[in-house]
Formats: structure tokens, sequence, C-alpha cells
């Protein structure tokens, strides 16, 4: 396993430290937090409303055994723990939120929403079924405009077209930084580890700063690049992985850490949070708001149906990543990703003809040596030879 540097921060670090400046922002300038959930999350209303996003997903069993005394024990962790957390008020984001921004991407998170919009105010976005029609963008781009005039009535603040278009090309330039931080996972042997990949980009979900967020990520992706030419190039490869299914933020530690303890390395990300939700660029040529519904319309996820652009995704990051096997992350109860398996499976098998595993679990670690077992004999299907 490629060891992590000296002076690698955790992403529970990360999330504490923001916490601090979060409290700071607040109580210094009176700066208005926005809380949200999900990538469909157009957030380039809300720094247009010159607020801060910050992303309240739980990512731990703290938080769950709040969370059912409301809600069923038979439902995804995340909302679990997302709910508990503001139940409980053991999350700082939470309470420091002025108002929450969510949207109905599953049918669990949509009810939850009922229960928190007591807690906070909580706009919902109501998302299509599909991305596929007109209809479905015009459906989308009239969400788009309630939610400004949500921001707009919850923060006190205007909107203007011209914040729009700034907040528009500052993300437009974080998403790019975004993609080529993970891009580096396509060189071979690959000079990071997954683990500290995907810790890096998610991470800066706790910077407030776009410029921060930029200089951070292009300085560690030319650190990454002159490593790869100094010390890694023309060496062999360990088998190369790629996660795909539901946000991994809770197990990171027993699936993506163990992956790469039992000598494989993670290199690619087909998730709501890695560089195919954030290679699309809203287009600042046209009407914003048209151009807000159109880019976050096209985000590829379960809930979808159909859901085609998902395994044209995984085609091209199967080829470019140069992928040696596929593990797919399902969280218990998560009904859309369960159900679409069989379909990645088959395509996984069939036409790319490679190793694929599926593991649903939970964030407990009651599972953890089933878990490491599975992923051991995985692991044991896929040729070891250097590559």
């Amino acid at each position: 396993m490629i060891p992590l540097p000296e002076n690698f921060e955790t992403y529970s670090e990360a999330r504490k430290k923001g916490f601090l400046k979060i409290m700071d922002m607040k109580r210094q300038v009176g700066k208005k937090v926005v809380g949200v959930f999900c990538s469909y999350t157009p957030v380039e209303l809300i720094s247009a409303a010159n607020a801060i996003y910050v992303s309240l997903c739980g990512s731990g069993e703290e938080g769950i055994s709040s969370a059912e005394k409301h809600l069923p024990g038979n439902l995804c962790p995340l909302i679990k723990s997302s709910y508990g957390l503001a139940l409980s008020d053991a999350c700082p984001y939470f309470y420091f939120s002025d108002m929450i921004l969510a949207e109905t991407t599953c049918d669990g998170k949509k009810k939850m929403y009922e229960l928190m919009g007591r807690l906070k105010p909580t706009h919902v976005m109501q998302l299509p079924h599909n991305a596929d029609s007109e209809a479905a963008e015009d459906l989308w781009l009239s969400e788009i405009y309630r939610a400004k005039e949500a921001l707009e009535h919850t923060l006190h603040t205007a909107i203007t077209e011209e914040a729009l278009r700034t907040a528009i090309h500052q993300k437009n330039l974080e998403r790019a930084a975004m993609v080529r931080l993970y891009e580096i996972g396509k060189l071979k042997p690959c000079p990071i580890s997954g683990y500290e990949l995907s810790t890096i980009i998610e991470s800066t979900a706790f910077m407030f700063s776009g410029n921060q967020k930029l200089a951070a990520m292009e300085s560690r992706a030319e650190e990454l690049i002159n490593e790869y030419e100094q010390s890694y190039k023309g060496k062999p490869s360990r088998p190369r992985i790629l996660i795909t299914g539901c946000p991994f933020d809770g197990v990171r530690d027993k699936v993506i850490k163990k992956i790469e303890a039992l000598g494989a390395q993670v290199v690619a990300f087909e998730n709501c949070s890695g560089p195919r939700t954030q290679q699309s660029l809203v287009d600042e040529t046209i009407n914003p708001y048209r151009a807000l519904a159109r880019r976050y319309l096209g985000i590829n996820c379960s809930v979808m149906t159909p859901n085609t652009g998902r395994f044209e995704a995984l085609e091209t990051m199967i080829r470019d990543y140069q992928i040696d096997g596929v593990i797919e992350i399902i969280l218990h109860c998560c009904h859309t990703y369960a159900i679409e398996s069989q379909l990645v499976k088959e395509f996984v098998t069939e036409q790319r003809r490679l190793p694929f595993l599926s593991l649903t679990t939970d964030y407990s670690t009651s599972d953890s040596g089933q878990i490491a077992t599975r992923i051991g004999a995985f692991l044991e299907m896929i040729d070891t030879i250097p590559r």
C-alpha cells in the first residue's frame, strides 16, 4: 500500500476544522450558511446569494441511534446518520445552517426532509424521474427558479444574474481542477492511494474559499505528476480497482482502505462524488438558469429511469483508467442502486469481461471481517502479474 504522507489530514479532521471556520464566519461577518445533501443541488445559486454551502450527509454511526427514535431501522444509514446528527444537535454544520436546500433523489430522503423541516427551514427541489425529455428539463428549470426564490426569501437577499454568472464561472474552475486531480488515477502505476485521493477531494467540501480549493487541488496534482515522473513511471502496477455505487464516506476505512491493504489499488471512482459528476461544466454562454438546469439534470444516478449514462461512464472509465476489477458499494436499503446492481454486474462481467464484486453494507463495523474476506477472495481472481 502506498504510504500516506506525514501531513495527511483525515476526512474527519478536515470536517472538524471546517466546523471552526463556519463558526468564525458566522460570528465575525454574519455569513449565511445553507446545508446541502446531494450533487444535484445547484450550489451556484447559494454562492450567488452570498452564502456558504456545506455538505450535511452523515458519514458514521454517530446519530443513527437518535434517528431511529423517529425513523425506521431498516433505512439507508446515510439518511439515518444525517437526520440523527441534526436531531441531536451533534452536527455543527446543521446547527449553523440558516436553511436546507434539499432534493427528492430517493423516497427515504424526501420523506425524511419532512421531519427535518420541523428543525430548520427546508426547501425541497422536486427532481424529475428521467433526464431524457424536454419536459424534464423544463420541470427542473422551474425548480431552480423556485430554489432561487426560496433562498432569496429565507436569506433576505437578492440573487442577481451577474452574481450567478460569477458563481458559475468559479464553480466551473473548481470542477476542472477536481477532474484533473481525479485523473491522476489514470497514471500507471498510480502515485497516490485511492484512500488519500478520495479523502483530499472530498475534504475540499470543508474549504469555504473557492481560491483555496483551487490552490489545494492544483498544487497536489502538480506534486503527484512530478512524483510519477521521478519515482513511479515504468514500474509495475498493482491490480487497478474501480469503485462504483453509493457514496462511501461512511465505509471508506473498511472498504477502500482494506482493498489497498490487501495489495490492490483504487484508481477510479464511478460514483456521485467522482469525476463523472464533475466533468460536465455549466454553459457560460446561455441563460444561466437554463444552463444550470441542463448541467445538473445531466448527472447520472440510479434514481433516474433509465440511467444509461452510468454505463457510458463505466465504459469510458474502465478503458481510460485501465481497470482490472470493479467493486460496487451498496448501502443497506438503497433500493435504486441495489436493483441497478444486476445491470452493472452484467455490463462488467459479460461486456467488459472483468471481475465484479458487490458489497452491501452499512456504517457499523460488525461486518468488517466478512468484507475483508470477500475482498481478499475477489482480488485472488485478478491476475497479479506485475503490470
